[in-house]
C-alpha cells in the first residue's frame, strides 16, 4: 500500500492541490485524505471521493495490490455512513411502528450493503433491495 499512497499523492499534488495530507488507515483499509481547498471544494466532494476512489482502484490493480482500499476525503464518506445507517434506523422504527413499508431513496451498492448490515438484526423489519443499475434502492418491510 506504500506505493500506492505514493502515487496518490503525486496525483492529489498533479490536480493542483498544495495543502493536503495522505495516511493509510491498515485496519479500515482506508486512505484519509484531507485537503485544505475552502468551502467551494465541499460542493464538488462527493463525486470528487467518487471518482478519485475509482482512480485509486485502478491504481491498485495495475500494481499488483490485492486488497481494495477505500478513499475518504475530509471525512465525507465517513459523515455520510454515520446519516445513512441513522437514516435506516429511522426507517427501520417507521416501518415497525406503522406495519407499512417505507422506500429509502437510490443508493449505490456499498450504501444499501451498509443498511442491509445494519437492519439484519432488527427483528421487527426486515430489508429488500429494488430497481436496477443507478435506480435501485431498499425498501424496509415490517415483519408480521
Amino acid at each position: 500500500m506504500e506505493q500506492l499512497q505514493d502515487n496518490l499523492k503525486k496525483l492529489i499534488g498533479l490536480m493542483g492541490f498544495t495543502d493536503f495530507s495522505v495516511n493509510y488507515e491498515e485496519g479500515s483499509n482506508r486512505f484519509l485524505i484531507f485537503i485544505n481547498e475552502g468551502d467551494f471544494f465541499k460542493k464538488f466532494l462527493p463525486s470528487f471521493v467518487t471518482n478519485l476512489n475509482y482512480l485509486v482502484r485502478l491504481m491498485a490493480s495495475k500494481t499488483g495490490e490485492e486488497r481494495t482500499a477505500f478513499i475518504d476525503i475530509n471525512n465525507y464518506r465517513r459523515e455520510r455512513e454515520g446519516l445513512i445507517l441513522e437514516l435506516a434506523r429511522a426507517a427501520a422504527r417507521k416501518a415497525a411502528a406503522t406495519k407499512q413499508e417505507v422506500p429509502l431513496p437510490a443508493m449505490n451498492a456499498y450504501e444499501r450493503r451498509l443498511i442491509h448490515l445494519e437492519l439484519s438484526s432488527h427483528p421487527d423489519v426486515r430489508t429488500e433491495s429494488v430497481g436496477e443499475g443507478r435506480d435501485r434502492y431498499i425498501i424496509i418491510k415490517p415483519i408480521q
